[in-house]
């Protein structure tokens, strides 16, 4: 098994290749997945700007996941003939149920990896799965076949606040979490996450608070002085669009939901993996609350949100390493030529840009990613950067043809980032289209510039008005607990 896993991690690649290569047996203490999935034709993506668009990176990433196809096909293949007797069961009995769907490719491929999760969770260990509706049933039956019925323990109803309303239906208003240990002996205390009694219950046994009595009780209920057991039912505030810790992402799970979990099935020091770590909620609660962890996603856009959430709030000395990514030139050029879209979102990522938000594979016009920045106060227009990414040959026709982008999008700034170095003829073009002058500070930046891969690799910047605010809200700094949620009922 390669580089044998110590600290903290993060892994650009799929869970699976992943959990085989780097992360040893009974190696995990606590596990919390959130995995995406295809729900009345909307998938649940994690990256969302401002304005409601969603990033089609995560839709491409997931996309042929959810097909039945030859893979799909393949992997439940593999499950049959190879797994364990009672997933190979199941699963045929799901196929007999389901037929080629996108329900049964999404259970073909949630197998192998609940199988690898049990495999490097830890005796001790518990794993807590987080779903909606949509499938937590069938996940159910196929958390038994894996873990054992015996290692159920909990079906965690978290309720909250917010989400459609329907004239057809009950309006829904829960998420489903489902927690199982790897044995009889696994971890867990209440007494860290146990919930303040009501004012009334408080108020009527008030006597009978920390008073252990004895003899017969006749009844009385007697109060823990800490707090009431925390039970299944979990009513935890949604991330409100106004919230400190909100970063634009839709499916954002808010911390505190985190730090219950965290907190009552691990200690100190204790690791924690998150398979699908998305924009790294599990991450920074883990890290807050002393843990270290492991967190994996596909796109590098999710690992580059997470890196910036950590910095964010914990400042630039959080120690942790990043594998799977590109780190020096040719890393890179490997990546261009495994998948060239992936290349290009990881190169916006360095660049600090988002993806174009409308675009689809060979039609973007010109535009792969944006950034925008406020340079005239908080309230006037946001003004933009169009970036441009090549990973094959350059050309001085490259620059002209940018300028005209930025003249039809009505832009300041344009960005061209190359894997090849630029000719002299190029850096000609982009000095002749003039500079950018800053209405407020009357700073003035190049309309044009060249960032190679080498420069962004080494830390160079796009060079742009200082006072840049950008769409998604920056999380909040600090390592202090955060302050108890505030109360629904």
């Amino acid at each position: 098994m390669e580089g044998m896993v110590s600290g903290n991690w993060l892994y650009f690649g799929d869970n699976l290749s992943v959990l085989r290569r780097h992360v040893k047996d009974a190696s995990v203490d606590l596990i919390y997945l959130d995995p995406p999935f295809k729900s009345n034709k909307a998938y649940n993506v994690i990256f969302k700007e401002r304005n409601g668009a969603q990033s089609k990176s995560q839709i491409e990433a997931f996309r042929d996941t959810w097909c039945w196809d030859q893979a799909a096909a393949e992997a439940y293949e593999d499950l049959v003939v190879s797994g364990p007797e009672e997933v190979s069961r199941l699963m045929q009995a799901f196929h007999q149920f389901l037929g080629p769907s996108d329900m049964m490719s999404y259970l073909a491929m949630m197998a192998p990896r609940l199988l690898e999760l049990r495999r490097v969770l830890k005796a001790t260990g518990s794993i807590y799965l987080h779903c909606d509706p949509t499938a937590s049933h069938y996940l159910k039956l196929l958390m038994d076949a894996v873990f054992g019925t015996r290692s159920f323990q909990n079906e965690i109803i978290w309720y909250y606040r917010g989400g459609g309303l329907s004239k057809a239906r009950w309006a829904r208003r829960h998420d489903v979490i489902l927690m199982y240990s790897q044995g009889g002996a696994f971890f867990f205390d209440p007494d860290a996450v146990r919930d303040e009694y009501a004012q009334s219950t408080k108020e009527r046994f008030a006597h009978y608070i920390g008073n252990v009595r004895k003899g017969h009780d006749f009844g009385v209920q007697r109060l823990h002085p800490e707090g009431k057991h925390p039970d299944d039912v979990w009513m935890v505030p949604i991330v409100a669009p106004s919230a400190r810790e909100r970063l634009g992402y839709p499916t954002q799970k808010p911390e505190a939901l985190l730090e219950r979990i965290i907190k009552a099935s691990s200690k100190p020091g204790d690791v924690v993996l998150d398979p699908f770590c998305g924009c790294g909620t599990a991450i920074v609660v883990a890290q807050r609350f002393g843990r270290s962890w492991i967190g994996i996603d596909i796109t590098p856009l999710a690992i580059n949100a997470v890196r910036s959430r950590l910095e964010q709030t914990f400042g630039p000395g959080v120690e942790y390493e990043v594998d799977g990514l590109p780190k020096t030139v040719p890393d890179a050029e490997k990546l261009a030529q495994e998948d060239r879209y992936k290349f290009e979102l990881w190169a916006l990522g360095l660049a600090g840009a988002s993806e174009q938000r409308e675009k689809k594979k060979g039609a973007d016009r010109g535009v792969d990613g944006r950034l925008y920045f406020y340079d005239e106060g908080p309230n006037a227009k946001a003004k933009q950067i169009i970036v441009q990414v090549k990973s094959g040959h350059v050309a001085p026709s490259h620059i002209r043809d940018l300028m005209g982008v930025l003249d039809r999008e009505n832009a300041q700034i344009g960005v061209y980032v190359t894997l090849k170095q630029p000719t002299k003829q190029m850096r000609a073009e982009a000095a002749a289209a003039g500079l950018y002058t800053s209405p407020v500070s009357q700073k003035k930046y190049p309309r044009i510039q060249i960032l190679t891969i080498e420069d962004l690799l080494k830390g160079g910047r796009i060079n742009y008005p200082a006072g840049t605010r950008h769409l998604r809200r920056p999380a909040p700094r600090g390592n202090k607990e955060r302050e108890a949620p505030e109360r629904l009922v």
